[in-house]
């Protein structure tokens, strides 16, 4: 641990500049490390890493030991979709981690990926310096459903530039709380990290990046709606943080409301048993980096999510059905 009081010397610094000098960490790395409760001001958890420090504030500061280069080969389960020498289509499991991170150096997609193929493409580096090797977007903890993975550096650069200029085609189902939407529409907001909850993002805010989620309204129930959302832009947690903020928390959410909201009638015993948000992101699709196909996948739900929406809307074959719905795309 290193600690140090605020003298002329970092007086008026913010404070993840003087983090990053005292730690010989990057800026970056420090934010993640005030993010991540590692920094304490004052003894307590400062709101943001851009507080100015006055005189007498007493900075302590964790530095974790360094995270290992390269991600462990585990012998974990996988459902693929497709795969070929350029590239990997994955629906994920609700329960696993697409990289290492902090609180997860194992059991993730990257460690069942790296047993099952070896060589991905070369790692860009994180922030925190843990391999996320292949990966070029990624689905929330929680999460299920459709990702692609990149095996060379080129598919990687083609499929990383194709999510920058929004040609991916992303869509999600999610099971929401109330009737209150309209059939279909485009939540177009700011995107930033909550001020107080640094867990949490929100589209309450002047500052951070664009975000654009359309959606459209498939099933109405007694209390519940299922929607398909289609990303245009793919900030973390966009579509938890529209449905939330739109009071249309997603079953399930604990950080975003999803789980404190009461269901009334017969609906509350079907919510009940899911343990994670009710998001699932079903459809992928994208242009081959090598052959310049036009590739789409749909990916079925787990039967956690198939469940409830077979209960709650009368949808016996998910997949089927939800084909059928989403033939005419969703609002451009």
């Amino acid at each position: 641990m290193v600690a140090l009081f605020v003298d002329e010397q970092h007086l008026g610094r913010r404070l993840d500049a003087v983090v990053s000098d005292v730690a010989s960490i990057s800026r970056s790395q420090a934010g993640l490390r005030i993010e991540a409760g590692d920094v304490l001001l004052n003894g307590s958890l400062p709101p943001k890493g851009g507080v100015l420090l006055r005189s007498g504030d007493h900075v302590e500061v964790t530095v974790p030991p360094p995270p290992p280069s390269e991600a462990a080969p585990e012998d974990l389960p996988l459902t693929v979709v497709y795969e070929d020498d350029h590239l990997i289509v994955i629906n994920k499991a609700a329960d696993m981690v697409v990289h290492p991170s902090a609180g997860h150096e194992s059991g993730t997609l990257v460690n069942a990926l790296v047993h099952r193929y070896g060589v991905l493409a070369p790692d860009l580096g994180t922030e925190d310096g843990r391999p996320r090797p292949g990966i070029v977007h990624r689905l929330d903890l929680g999460t299920s459903g459709l990702l692609v993975v990149a095996r060379t550096e080129a598919a990687r650069d083609s499929l990383s530039a194709a999510l920058a200029e929004h040609s991916v085609r992303r869509r999600y189902l999610a099971v929401v709380h109330g009737l209150s939407l309209p059939d279909s529409g485009m939540w177009l907001t700011m995107h930033d990290r909550h001020a107080k909850d640094r867990r949490r993002y929100t589209s309450k805010t002047t500052t951070g990046r664009t975000a654009v989620t359309h959606f459209e309204v498939l099933r109405r129930a007694r209390a519940l709606s299922l929607i398909a959302c289609r990303l245009e832009t793919g900030r973390t947690h966009q579509i938890r943080v529209h449905c939330s903020e739109h009071h249309a928390p997603i079953v399930g959410d604990e950080l975003y409301g999803g789980t404190t909201r009461p269901v009334p009638g017969p609906e509350a015993a079907l919510v009940k048993p899911l343990t994670r948000q009710a998001l699932h992101a079903f459809e992928l699709e994208f242009t081959h980096p090598a052959t310049g196909e036009l590739m789409r996948f749909v990916g079925a739900p787990p039967p956690d999510f198939t469940t409830l929406i077979a209960r709650a809307f009368g949808v016996s074959d998910a997949v089927v059905e939800l084909r059928s719905d989403t033939t005419a795309g969703i609002a451009e």
